[in-house]
């Protein structure tokens, strides 16, 4: 991944963002507070004219993302602000460089995930965001490490997500708002793990291109 890619990356995100907003506040209308569609599509789209402004010609990819996570955390509002925008910084801190292979995007990946648990306290199973990003990640580290090119491991990283989000159908969550709701959480579909099967997806998209 280079620069550009990284760009086009976080382009795709908000691009998915405005695309399925409606979608992931109608699944936060069911067990938080409506409105994580309405911030997701607002955060990204800020991120937008942020990266417009960045100097490119001094830019690294790990910069890229942590300007990124800079704007969401400023811009963005609900829980996803802050746990969005601290994985996208944490990602961006160790890659000090104008490309990032495999091996590196799954340390920024890794490091992302660690920021999100750290802050949200949540865990697998937990009914999260973090059931969809283990799961991506634990694909996008077996690609990697069978010798997967990048494009290859995030195709297998994001369907793995996708699988992860519908994981939190049946569960009961532990953390956040919807924890609130005890047992009726149960038969609904994670919104914040839904977007993070969206990011996973947009990298996907931008690599197979």
């Amino acid at each position: 991944m280079d620069i550009a890619l990284a760009v086009a990356w976080v382009r795709a995100i908000a691009t998915s963002m405005d695309k399925h907003a409606d979608h992931l506040t109608q699944l936060d209308a069911a067990i938080g507070d409506a409105d994580h569609g309405h911030n997701m599509r607002r955060g990204f789209g800020r991120v937008l004219p942020a990266l417009d402004s960045y100097p490119h010609s001094r830019a690294t990819v790990g910069g890229v993302l942590v300007k990124t996570g800079t704007v969401l955390v400023t811009t963005m509002g609900g829980a996803a602000g802050p746990l969005y925008g601290s994985a996208f910084r944490a990602a961006g801190k160790g890659l000090n460089a104008p490309v990032a292979g495999p091996q590196a995007l799954l340390m920024a990946l890794s490091a992302a995930l660690a920021a999100i648990q750290q802050l949200g306290g949540a865990g697998p199973g937990d009914k999260s965001m973090v059931d969809a990003f283990t799961a991506g990640l634990d694909a996008f580290d077996d690609a990697t490490w069978r010798g997967a090119t990048l494009a290859a491991a995030a195709a297998k990283a994001a369907a793995a997500a996708t699988a992860g989000a519908r994981s939190t159908i049946p569960l009961q969550a532990r953390k956040g708002r919807a924890s609130y709701l005890g047992a009726r959480s149960i038969g609904h579909q994670d919104p914040g793990a839904t977007s993070t099967a969206l990011i996973f997806d947009a990298l996907a998209g931008v690599l197979a291109e």
